[in-house]
């Protein structure tokens, strides 16, 4: 995989984390309930929803900062030792910045 077909999937993934967490949004702004049984369980939803939200806030902070390597030519330079990142862990970690040598 090139570098600009990683960019894309980067990118594709970014927009797939955006508008999920824009459905986390919407869905936490709804009104709870008026049965207390019912707003317990939605009081846990929505904790749940805010879990995912914020483990995809972050992932979308490691992605941006990949498009950046990408855009400095540093990506897919490991940060620690100057090698290259395999292919292989960019495939599974695709914000990777370091190789599995120095992990």
């Amino acid at each position: 995989m090139d570098i600009e077909q990683r960019k894309a999937k980067i990118e594709e993934r970014i927009a797939e984390l955006t508008a999920q967490m824009r459905k986390i949004s919407d869905d936490l702004d709804e009104p709870l309930p008026a049965d207390l049984e019912d707003q317990a369980i939605d009081l846990e939803d929505d904790e749940v929803l805010s879990g995912l939200g914020l483990s995809h806030q972050k992932e979308l902070r490691l992605l941006n900062g990949a498009l950046m390597r990408i855009a400095g030519g540093s990506y897919g330079i490991c940060a620690q030792c100057g090698d290259d990142i395999s292919p292989e862990r960019l495939d599974a970690v695709p914000y990777a910045v370091i190789c599995r040598k120095c992990m």
